[in-house]
C-alpha cells in the first residue's frame, strides 16, 4: 500500500513537471498581442485583491542587470528583495557599462534571469528592454539590425515589418515582453547629439511608415512596443541625459512634423508612449516643467487630443534633463519626478535614481491625497491588461531549451543584412572612385587569409584605411570593418585613430596616406548617452577636434583618391569641407562593415536614398547608383 501511494505521488509529481515544461513552451510560443475576456477577467480580479502597497509598486520599473547569478548571490538577492518590498511590476533589462560600451550577456543569462525572478514573483512581471536595434545592443549571439536610420535609407516598409517580428521572436525567447522601440522623433535637426541615426529620418511621413510597420510586425509576434519620444525629440540639439532639452516648435509645426509619426503609432495600435524629458514652450509655458511631467503635454495633448487610451510611461527618471529640475537628496528627488509624473497622466515611471524613494513618494501622496486611489487603481488597471494581452495570466516562463532553436536563425541573419546592403548610399563620387578599380582574390568563409597572400594588382601599402572611433579597442564595428577589408586585400594597412592616439598618430597617418593608392576614411560615431566632446556639453555624435583636423587634413591633401565612410552619423561629413566621395551606412554594426566593405568592392549594388538631408552637400532622397 505504502509503494502504491508512492508510486502515485511520483505520478503526479512527474504529471506537474511536464505540466510545467508545456507551460513553458506555450509561454515561448507567443501569439499576437490580445487582450481576451480571460485577460479582463484576471486583470480586473488580480486588481481587487491588491493592497495599495503592490498597486504602487506596479506602477515603478527598475533596472535589473544580466549576468550569470547563483540564487543565493547577493545581486539576485538584492532584485528578488526589491520585488517583495517594493512589490515592482516588472524590470527594465539590461547590462553592465564599461564607460559607454556595453558589456554584453548571453541569451541564456537573461532568459534564466527571468525565469528566476518570475519564480519568487507573486505576480507575473513585465520585462522591459531598449532593443532599438534588435537583441543584439545587450546581448552576444542575436540579430544583429542596423539602426534605424539604415531602414530609413533602404526605404522598405516590409523590412521595418520584418525588423518588429524578429525581434519580438528573440525576446520573447528570452522573457521578455516589452520593447522601448520604435523611436518616432523626426530628426530634422543634423546637430541633434542622441537621436540621430536612430530615427528613421527627417520626413515625417516616411517616419510614420516605418514605426506603424514596426509596431505592427513585433505586436503580431506578441511583443509590446513603445512609440518615444513624445511630443518629439528629433528637432533638439540637447542630449536629455545630460541637461534638459527645448524643443521650440509652435503648434503648427508640431502637427504637420512631429506629431505624425505618434499619430501613425496610435492608428496602428502601439502599447505604450513614452514621454520625453524636454522642454516644448508652444504646449507648455513653464520653462522647468519638463514634457514627462507636464499634465499639458499627457493629458492635454497626447490623451485628449491624440485620443491616445494605452499605457503613457515616463523615460527613466534618473536622466539629467529631469533630476536637476528638482532638488534634495537622491530619493527626496526621485519622490518628486514619481508624484509629479502620475499626476501629470503618467500610468509608470521608470529606472528612479532611488526606488524607494520613488516607491514611498507614490505611496505617501496616496495617503495625503495627494493621489487619489481611483487615479492609481486606473493606472495599474492598464499595466495588468498589458500583462494579460501577452499571456503573463497563463504562464510566465519560458523553455530554455529553445533558445539556441530561435536566436539568430539563418533567415533573421540574412535579413538583417538585407536590409544594411539595402542601406547602403552613395552621395557623391567627383572621381568615379567606386567600386574600387582593384584585382581581388577573396579568402573563403571561415578561411584565415595567409600572410604571404597579397591582390595581383595591389601591394600591400596600395590600400590605406583609416579608422576614426572613440575607441579602438572597444570599436566592434571598427574591427569587423578590418576583418572584412584584409578578406578581400589580405596586404591592406588599417590604422586607428582613436581620442586617446588622435593628438599623436596624425604624422603616421599622412604618410601612410600619402604613400596610398586609394584611401577609405571611415568615420565611426554613433549616438551615445552622456556622451561629450571637448568643448560640448550638451552631448555629441561627432568625431573628436583633433580626429576631426585630421579628417579634414587627408581630405584637403589626398581627397581625389579618398572615399569618405560615414559609419553611423551621416552629418559627419557636412563638418569636412571637399570631400568627393561621400558613403554613408547610418550604422556601425558588423552588418552595416559587411555591406559596406561589399559595396565599396562593386559586390552588391549600391541603391540607397538619404532619409535626412545634410546640409551644403545633399538633399534628402539623394543617392547615386553603383
Amino acid at each position: 500500500m505504502k509503494l502504491k501511494t508512492n508510486l502515485h505521488k511520483l505520478s503526479i509529481q512527474s504529471m506537474a513537471i511536464s505540466l510545467a515544461v508545456l507551460s513553458a513552451c506555450a509561454a515561448f510560443a507567443a501569439a499576437p498581442v490580445h487582450l481576451d475576456r480571460r485577460g479582463e477577467r484576471w486583470a480586473a480580479t488580480t486588481l481587487h485583491r491588491m493592497t495599495l502597497e503592490e498597486k504602487i509598486g506596479q506602477m515603478i520599473l527598475p533596472w535589473a542587470r544580466i549576468e550569470f547569478m547563483n540564487v543565493s548571490n547577493s545581486a539576485y538577492l538584492q532584485l528578488r528583495e526589491e520585488m517583495r518590498r517594493y512589490h515592482v511590476g516588472g524590470f527594465g533589462v539590461t547590462v553592465f557599462t564599461e564607460g559607454s560600451a556595453l558589456l554584453r550577456s548571453e541569451p541564456f543569462e537573461a532568459a534564466e534571469l527571468t525565469n528566476s525572478l518570475q519564480k519568487d514573483s507573486k505576480y507575473p512581471l513585465l520585462f522591459a528592454a531598449d532593443f532599438e536595434r534588435g537583441l543584439s545592443m545587450r546581448l552576444n549571439g542575436a540579430t544583429a539590425f542596423p539602426a534605424a536610420m539604415a531602414f530609413g535609407a533602404a526605404g522598405d516598409k516590409d523590412l521595418a515589418r520584418q525588423f518588429g517580428s524578429i525581434t519580438a521572436q528573440e525576446a520573447r525567447a528570452i522573457g521578455i515582453q516589452w520593447n522601448w522601440f520604435p523611436v518616432a522623433d523626426v530628426n530634422s535637426n543634423p546637430a541633434n547629439p542622441i537621436i540621430n541615426t536612430r530615427s528613421f529620418g527627417e520626413d515625417p511621413a516616411q517616419v510614420g511608415e516605418l514605426v506603424a510597420a514596426y509596431i505592427e510586425g513585433a505586436r503580431s509576434a506578441g511583443m509590446l512596443t513603445t512609440v518615444k519620444h513624445f511630443p518629439g525629440h528629433g528637432d533638439t540639439d540637447t542630449d536629455s541625459h545630460l541637461t534638459l532639452a527645448r524643443a521650440n516648435a509652435s503648434i503648427d509645426r508640431l502637427n504637420q512634423v512631429e506629431l505624425v509619426p505618434f499619430r501613425a503609432a496610435i492608428a496602428a495600435n502601439v502599447d505604450s508612449v513614452m514621454i520625453a524629458h524636454i522642454t516644448v514652450p508652444s504646449i507648455e509655458p513653464d520653462p522647468n516643467r519638463p514634457a514627462s511631467v507636464s499634465s499639458k503635454v499627457i493629458t492635454g495633448m497626447l490623451k485628449d487630443q491624440l485620443g491616445f487610451k494605452g499605457l503613457v510611461v515616463t523615460d527613466a527618471l534618473d536622466m539629467g534633463a529631469l533630476t536637476r529640475v528638482f532638488s534634495g537628496t537622491a530619493a527626496q528627488i526621485s519622490a518628486q519626478e514619481a508624484v509629479e509624473a502620475i499626476q501629470a497622466g503618467n500610468d509608470m515611471v521608470i529606472i528612479p535614481a532611488d526606488l524607494e524613494g520613488a516607491y514611498n513618494g507614490l505611496l505617501q501622496a496616496v495617503k495625503k491625497g495627494t493621489l487619489s486611489q481611483k487615479r492609481i487603481d486606473a493606472s495599474v488597471l492598464k499595466i495588468l491588461r498589458m500583462k494579460a494581452s501577452v499571456g503573463l495570466d497563463r504562464n510566465r516562463l519560458v523553455d530554455l531549451s529553445m533558445i539556441d532553436k530561435e536566436i539568430a536563425k539563418p533567415a533573421n541573419l540574412a535579413v538583417a543584412q538585407k536590409v544594411a546592403d539595402r542601406a547602403i548610399t552613395l552621395v557623391s563620387d567627383t572621381h568615379n572612385l567606386i567600386p574600387l578599380q582593384t584585382k581581388t582574390t577573396p579568402v573563403p568563409e571561415g578561411q584565415a587569409a595567409p600572410a604571404s597572400s597579397q591582390p595581383a594588382s595591389q601591394a600591400p601599402s596600395d590600400l590605406v584605411t583609416v579608422i576614426f572611433t572613440d575607441n579602438a579597442r572597444t570599436s566592434e564595428g571598427g574591427r569587423a570593418l578590418a576583418h572584412e577589408l584584409r578578406q578581400h586585400l589580405p596586404g591592406a594597412t588599417v590604422l586607428y585613430v582613436d581620442e586617446f592616439n588622435s593628438s599623436f598618430i596624425a604624422p603616421d597617418v599622412m604618410n601612410a596616406v600619402a604613400a596610398a593608392k586609394t584611401v577609405i576614411a571611415v568615420a565611426e560615431a554613433v549616438p551615445s548617452a552622456r556622451r561629450t566632446t571637448p568643448g560640448q556639453t550638451n552631448g555629441s555624435a561627432s568625431l573628436d577636434q583633433n580626429a576631426a583636423q585630421l579628417l579634414a587634413n587627408i581630405v584637403k591633401t589626398a581627397g581625389n583618391k579618398t572615399v569618405v565612410v560615414a559609419f553611423g552619423n551621416p552629418y559627419i561629413g557636412t563638418e569636412i569641407p571637399g570631400i568627393g566621395a561621400y558613403l554613408c551606412t547610418f550604422s556601425n554594426t558588423a552588418v552595416s562593415a559587411t555591406s559596406l566593405v561589399n559595396a565599396l568592392f562593386g559586390e552588391i549594388p549600391i541603391r540607397g536614398r538619404l532619409p535626412v538631408t545634410l546640409p551644403g552637400m545633399a538633399q534628402r532622397g539623394a543617392g547615386l547608383n553603383r
